[in-house]
């Protein structure tokens, strides 16, 4: 996992334990007020091992046995002080938000648990907000009125029914995400919705807990530039930062791809972006302007053969949503 959201993780993780010794806390306070007697069980209880402790020294003067019997003679009066107080008999147990790690974000074979890659992948998803920017990105509201129900050329579908095959294909890709579940790649004229239904899929994949990243191809390739070129050590750790977020996540979203300047730097990062996230089995979702041609001259064989191998092809057809909707008002 990358440090720095790795650490933002973490310090999620440690805040979560806040709240719950706060909580803890609290409980105890109120339970030796309404219940003096619990208070002095308590002691005992502490006491009881400080002499477990002096026994592993060989200091004690009671058997382990013995101790362990009272403990639980003591912990046993508690529950039925609470009980009869009307509280749950675990009322004053710890607190753990992942009984698994204890809340210490690892196993004990030192991998991360489940709970820490989840705030991992949250933090993650928080970096979603240039896609995710105005909260109504769901299936919900995507709307295939606006698409022609005729064919707008001959030989070629009607809109609607194009539209409504590739909304079928998004929300099924999304309600079924797994690592390794396949590749997008969103085709067709600015304003006929492959950003909204890129959003819509983000929304929905990363609400199961896996990581998702967005970027433009503009600002993607220039975290490779600035990784491999850049002067200022800084800017070169924050792009490597980046860069690894972009070729670990479990869903990459590249949006507009073509938009960039040409380079042979550029597309050999392009390359390698995409044939090593094909190689380790992680998804992505590219949406561009260019059709199949124009994609074959702009990035060549090597490239193009790799999308149009291990890409489905989805061709959004319509008319400017955007200018439908500027019309309406």
């Amino acid at each position: 996992m990358e440090g720095r959201l790795l650490a933002k993780a973490r310090s999620a993780l440690a805040e979560k334990q806040r709240r719950n010794h706060s909580e803890e806390n609290r409980r105890r306070a109120e339970i030796y007020e309404s219940i003096p007697e619990i208070r002095t069980i308590d002691g005992e209880i502490r006491a009881l091992m400080s002499e477990l402790v002096a026994l592993a020294l060989g200091t004690g003067s009671h058997t382990a046995a013995e101790l362990e019997s009272a403990s639980l003679t003591l912990q046993d009066r508690r529950a039925a002080l609470l009980r009869a107080h009307g509280y749950d008999a675990h009322y004053l147990d710890e607190i753990l938000s992942c009984p698994i790690c204890g809340d210490t974000g690892f196993l004990s074979d030192g991998k991360p648990c489940a709970c820490l890659i989840r705030l991992y992948n949250a933090e993650q998803t928080r970096e979603l907000s240039p896609l995710l920017k105005n909260g109504q990105e769901s299936f919900d509201t995507f709307r295939t009125a606006y698409y022609p129900v005729e064919p707008l050329s001959p030989n070629t579908p009607a809109p609607r029914v194009q539209m409504e095959r590739i909304f079928r294909i998004c929300r099924n890709y999304a309600e079924g995400f797994m690592p390794g579940s396949g590749n997008l790649l969103f085709t067709g004229m600015p304003g006929l919705g492959k950003t909204f239904l890129s959003a819509c899929i983000a929304r929905e994949v990363a609400a199961k807990g896996f990581s998702v990243a967005y970027d433009t191809a503009v600002t993607l390739l220039s975290a490779f530039e600035q990784e491999k070129f850049s002067r200022s050590a800084e800017e070169q750790a924050d792009a490597a930062s980046r860069v690894r977020q972009l070729k670990g996540c479990d869903l990459l979203i590249l949006d507009d791809l073509g938009t960039e300047l040409g380079s042979a730097f550029t597309q050999s990062a392009l390359y390698t972006l995409l044939d090593g996230r094909i190689r380790s089995g992680r998804s992505t979702i590219i949406s561009t302007n260019l059709d199949r041609d124009a994609i074959r001259e702009r990035y060549g064989a090597a490239l193009s053969s790799r999308l149009e191998g291990e890409y489905q092809y989805l061709r959004f057809i319509g008319k400017d949503i955007r200018a439908q909707k500027k019309g309406e008002k």
